[in-house]
């Protein structure tokens, strides 16, 4: 996704942009008020780092690495917040049936993906496959809330938040510009985005949503939020190639292998960019027909962009629809497809 703006510069604006746990990082901050630049940086790599600090699969020290090389059964004491994020992905894991699942990451892992990624690595054998079967299961994971601790039920779980944390990250910014009375911004950490109130030309914020071809960087369409956040999963740029075959990045948690079918995109919008970044997980792994049919059950604003002989259509639920332009909302409609 990508921010669309107009031309006129009406009020004032902070941007600031740069790396951050793998990725990038873009907050704007309209009417910033007493609140300068390097004060807005401070504080937004403060709430990063401590996310960075706590969540990372990429650090030996992080709460979530140390977690992982325990091999004790016991409770392991963790932070709050991370026990929250483990919690709300657990909440999930649970609604969508086990397409999300935080006890993946012996999957990913075996698959050469995540931090041990390599170029050419070998494809898991059914025997390792089966071998890590019965670790893929949040339903064996538990989270204590005081004092805040989580216990895996076999000492070689493994979890791995790169599914929530980012969205979770999105959302402590907003909390501290709430906490600090702003009330016209965008935050986008990794392409998970939360906005509040209006732009620099006083407009609801637009978002567009970018048509999923592995080249192309074009708007296939476009949302006006405020006081929502919106995420997006697909492919077509999260691949490998292995044995002259594209494997995808994203994993069935219930099959042990990654997806195949015909979802090019989805898109999900929420109030809280965290739980936006795991459904959008979660509605990737389910596919265009079980995805649309649960989001349809919870009126989740749901868009999934299918990709049918070499043709784009979407299939959305009239929740999302009503967040989009009109005119895109209607072009996109005409092209349901199931």
């Amino acid at each position: 996704m990508f921010l669309l703006s107009g031309c006129n510069d009406s009020r004032p604006e902070i941007v600031l942009s740069g790396p951050t746990m793998g990725t990038t990082y873009t907050v704007r901050i309209v009417s910033p008020g007493d609140l300068s630049p390097h004060d807005a940086r401070i504080l937004i790599e403060q709430e990063l780092s401590a996310v960075d600090a706590s969540m990372s699969g990429y650090r030996e020290d992080s709460e979530l690495s140390r977690f992982n090389a325990s091999d004790s059964t016991d409770w392991f004491a963790v932070s709050k917040p991370f026990a929250d994020v483990v919690e709300a992905a657990l909440e999930v894991g649970v609604e969508s049936g086990g397409a999300f699942d935080v006890a993946v990451a012996p999957l990913v892992r075996l698959w050469g993906f995540g931090p041990s990624e390599k170029e050419g690595a070998p494809l898991p054998t059914e025997q390792e496959l089966a071998a890590v079967g019965n670790l893929v299961n949040g339903a064996r994971l538990h989270v204590r809330e005081a004092p805040s601790a989580l216990r895996k039920e076999a000492a070689a779980m493994q979890i791995d938040l790169n599914g929530i944390a980012p969205g979770y990250a999105v959302d402590r910014i907003a909390g501290r510009l709430d906490a600090l009375a702003l009330k016209n911004y965008m935050i986008d950490v990794g392409g998970e985005i939360r906005v509040r109130g209006r732009n620099k030309e006083g407009e609801r914020w637009r978002i567009a949503v970018e048509r999923p071809r592995d080249a192309d960087r074009q708007a296939f369409a476009v949302l006006q939020l405020d006081g929502e956040s919106v995420a997006t999963s697909g492919e077509y740029r999260h691949f490998v190639i292995r044995d002259g075959k594209r494997y995808s990045h994203t994993i069935d948690p219930r099959t042990g292998a990654p997806i195949r079918h015909s979802l090019a995109s989805v898109v999900v919008v929420h109030p809280q960019a965290m739980y936006a970044d795991a459904w959008a997980t979660a509605y990737n792994v389910l596919g265009p027909r079980e995805g649309y049919e649960l989001a349809m059950r919870l009126s989740m604003p749901v868009m999934f962009i299918i990709e049918e002989h070499g043709e784009l259509k979407a299939t959305m639920t009239p929740e999302f629809c009503s967040r989009m332009k009109e005119s895109t909302c209607a072009r996109s409609s005409a092209d349901v497809s199931m």
